[in-house]
């Protein structure tokens, strides 16, 4: 009786034992899920993400995960289909190694002396030209190069995005998802090499045909849109040179600009003007100070505080027509040498020295730019 009491008791706890490991693996698999359940955000981002084919073409080899930045960019290619501008050298035998592999070295552009609007209101940088720095300019053979170049990689895209819309799913394969993000960045690569090459045709458009209505910087921005689409559009099959192309393209979007800017203020006559805002405080500042300066200067002369000789007196005094208040023409050395009869040379001289005498009084309690005024002639 004993030993049936013990099994029955032995049972009992074994039954418990089994229910309460059951209970807990539950339980943890509930936070698995729970863990596993993505969040709204999440969700979205992989209701939007782009579908890629699981099917790999090649046997044996595992596809690499695409990155945030790679699916928006793969999402943004299969959006709309890919231009390009077509050429009998796409569709011959090694065409790839032909346009790429063979083609000669082209320099890279320098964009450093690049700074449109900083040359527009700078004074100093405005002595600057483009011929100071490391410009390259291409020849037609090397223009057709580089758009040989990018026109094939657009093509290239063109022929993937058609692979891939002709399968049952509508999705590229990995291997074809990896060709097409190599294609258009390489597309894009070449496309920028083109366009920061001919920059300086905005530049010098920009500067040629100033509007009023205008600003210098929304100018030089339409005429950057434009040279790029110009890249887009122009057919290196035909023979001219792209900047003759360009040229025209940009003025007709300046041409554009113009015409709208009108338009819109013409309807909203009171419209900002950033001519406007311009301050000239600096102007007149400047002009206050230049107008205190020669008050002093005649100051320091009339009074004579900067112990002048009569003879630098009269010098200054006919040279600068400080006794008339410069109603009257100024005198030549020559003439105020007449006066005190010496050469105008001395003249000159007596003038100098007579000028360093105020400048060292002007320095000293004007200026205050000097604690102690050392005399003239002192050794």
């Amino acid at each position: 009786m004993v030993f049936e009491q013990t099994g029955v008791y032995e049972n009992n706890v074994l039954k418990n034992t089994i229910s309460r490991y059951r209970i807990v693996a539950v339980g943890e698999g509930m936070m698995q899920a729970t863990s596993n359940n993505p969040s709204p955000l999440e969700q979205m981002r992989r209701r939007h993400r782009v579908g890629v084919s699981r099917t790999s073409t090649r046997a044996g080899k595992t596809a690499r995960q695409l990155s945030h930045e790679d699916e928006r960019l793969l999402t943004q290619i299969l959006v709309k289909e890919q231009d390009f501008i077509d050429s009998e050298v796409f569709y011959e035998e090694d065409a790839e190694q032909n346009i790429y592999d063979d083609a000669p070295d082209i320099a890279l552009p320098d964009t450093t002396w690049y700074h449109p609007v900083m040359d527009d209101i700078s004074s100093i940088t405005r002595t600057r030209t483009v011929k100071s720095s490391q410009q390259v300019i291409l020849t037609g053979a090397e223009e057709r190069v580089l758009f040989h170049q990018f026109n094939y990689s657009r093509y290239r895209v063109y022929k993937l995005q058609m692979e891939a819309w002709a399968r049952p799913e509508k999705k590229p394969t990995p291997e074809q998802a990896d060709q097409l993000l190599h294609w258009f960045r390489k597309s894009e690569r070449i496309r920028e090499q083109i366009a920061e090459t001919n920059l300086a045709l905005v530049l010098a458009m920009a500067k040629r045909t100033r509007m009023s209505e205008v600003d210098f910087a929304d100018l030089v921005s339409e005429g950057n849109m434009a040279l790029l689409r110009a890249v887009d559009k122009f057919d290196a099959g035909r023979g001219f040179k792209f900047s003759t192309y360009a040229c025209r393209a940009i003025l007709k979007a300046f041409s554009r600009q113009g015409m709208k800017l009108s338009k819109y203020r013409q309807r909203f006559p009171t419209d900002f003007d950033p001519k406007l805002e311009k301050s000239n405080y600096l102007e007149t500042k400047r002009a206050d100070f230049e107008k205190d300066t020669a008050s002093e200067v005649r100051e320091i002369v009339v009074a004579n505080r900067a112990e002048l000789t009569d003879v630098e007196r009269t010098v200054l005094e006919h040279r600068f027509g400080l006794e008339t208040g410069g109603m009257e023409k100024p005198m030549t050395l020559e003439q105020v040498g007449q006066i005190i009869g010496v050469t105008k040379e001395r003249v000159r001289q007596i003038q100098n020295k007579a000028m360093e005498k105020i400048r060292v009084e002007l320095e000293a309690n004007f200026l205050g730019t000097v604690d102690e005024a050392e005399p003239v002639g002192a050794k």
